[in-house]
């Protein structure tokens, strides 16, 4: 599925008519949640454009991010914080620990193209 364009699209049609071995309550219901599932977000899963564009596929990513931006910082013993020094300071984190960001930021704030909000 990951690397075909239409995949998903193509597993809905077989699983709409495919044959069920017995067709009881539960293997209908499992079809019907399946069919529902890909029907509701075939058009989310165009895995192959995005290993063209070298974007992550999966959760692990973006759940290590979290770890390491936010539950890393913010989750200490006694840290307690307001939405809006939260907000700053995740901020400047995730600039610091993508690559090439900072300097990208700060490149663009000694030229004047981005103000300070002070």
């Amino acid at each position: 599925m990951k690397n075909k364009r239409g995949a998903a699209k193509k597993i809905l049609q077989e699983i709409e008519s495919a044959e069920l071995p017995k067709k009881t309550i539960a293997l209908t219901e499992k079809r019907y949640k399946a069919v529902s599932y890909f029907t509701n977000n075939h058009q989310l899963m165009n895995y192959h454009q995005a290993l063209k564009r070298h974007w992550p596929i999966g959760s692990g990513v973006t759940e290590a991010a979290c770890k390491t931006l936010v539950k890393q910082r913010l989750c200490g013993s006694g840290m307690r914080w307001k939405a809006t020094g939260a907000e700053v300071l995740l901020t400047t984190r995730a600039l610091i620990q993508s690559k090439g960001r900072w300097e990208q930021l700060w490149s663009e704030f000694m030229t004047g193209k981005v103000e300070a909000n002070l």
